[in-house]
């Protein structure tokens, strides 16, 4: 049957401003960074990306190496681009992707340079079959490469019209103050940071959030529930079938440390008396932050994706709840 979006999709969604731009992202977005590739079943992503619609979620997080195998994800995301957004939903979506990471042999497949970024994007965009992407980021910085060209790599995507929007991931505070600053004078603003952020890690606090919200840059964590951790899979251990079971996961069994689960159990525990999921305490502890822009949830079901999306029915905390919180992760 042909795909119908739900016609109240954009009544139940909270949509924040990212930073001081005029664009307005969904308080939870989709990344396809693991579910969507070949080794997954097509159809399954085919249907969270439609009930992710349904539910207003309008942005979709893919990167270029994003499989596996590298690239596959972005390819079937653009057969059910095909295959259901037709005709005008193009411009109901915000669509991202990256290049930093390795994607092709030789010495112009990974990092920042000019050569990469733009050979990346243009691949990335057949694969897809857009026209264009609405956020291009640099995914990681490039220690060899001079910070102004792989900026300047961004500003002529977005000068281009390859991209709409200029963002960057993983960059640390200071790096990511000289990069916004570059892309300043060139005159293509950042539009957003996409850092690593969960309870388990908490590196943005000491002073990337400060500097997002100095220059008016939006922020949007990743692995929010630490590659699952942060749910509650692993209350009795690794089941099967979980990313850490997996060979090609990238969380592995090592990191579920005894101290890891005694939190999980604990947190779980001030989770319950909220009458929210662990899951959904960990998004709705990220959201509370207003330089908290939208958080990037992976699903491996529709099922899954339905229960992260109710974090947003409690938002908010008490001060005491934020003090237990805080109790158990520093013990």
């Amino acid at each position: 049957m042909a795909y119908i979006p739900d016609a109240g999709r954009y009544t139940n969604m909270q949509y924040n401003r990212c930073g001081n731009s005029g664009l307005l992202l969904p308080a939870v977005s989709l990344g396809l960074w693991h579910n969507f590739g070949s080794v997954d079943v097509f159809e399954n992503g085919r249907a969270i990306v439609r009930r992710a619609f349904d539910k207003g979620i309008t942005h979709f997080d893919l990167a270029n190496n994003y499989g596996p195998e590298p690239g596959s994800a972005e390819e079937n995301f653009g057969s059910i681009l095909r295959k259901d957004f037709t005709g005008n939903l193009r411009d109901e979506l915000i669509i991202s992707t990256k290049a930093g990471y390795l994607m092709w042999p030789g010495p112009y497949g990974e990092w920042g340079s000019r050569k990469y970024l733009i050979s990346s994007l243009n691949q990335s965009l057949k694969r897809m079959g857009l026209e264009y992407v609405d956020i291009f980021y640099s995914h990681r910085p490039d220690p060899n490469t001079p910070l102004e060209e792989t900026m300047m790599a961004l500003d002529t995507a977005v000068k281009q019209g390859k991209a709409l929007y200029a963002g960057l991931s993983n960059y640390q505070a200071d790096e990511a103050k000289r990069a916004i600053e570059i892309l300043n004078q060139l005159g293509t603003p950042c539009l957003i940071h996409q850092p690593k952020y969960s309870m388990f890690e908490r590196w943005v606090e000491g002073g990337l959030l400060d500097v997002l919200e100095q220059y008016g840059v939006g922020c949007i964590p990743f692995s929010p529930l630490a590659q699952g951790l942060l749910t509650n899979r692993y209350l009795k251990g690794i089941p099967e079938g979980s990313r850490a079971s997996k060979a090609h996961g990238f969380l592995k069994s090592h990191e579920i440390t005894e101290d890891k689960l005694d939190k999980i159990i604990s947190l779980n525990e001030i989770a319950k008396q909220r009458g929210q999921s662990l899951a959904q305490m960990a998004l709705s502890w990220l959201l509370k932050d207003k330089r908290i822009t939208t958080v990037l949830i992976g699903a491996s079901s529709v099922q899954q994706l339905d229960d992260n999306l109710a974090a947003l029915d409690n938002l908010s905390y008490t001060g005491d709840e934020l003090n237990a919180i805080e109790e158990v992760l520093k013990g």
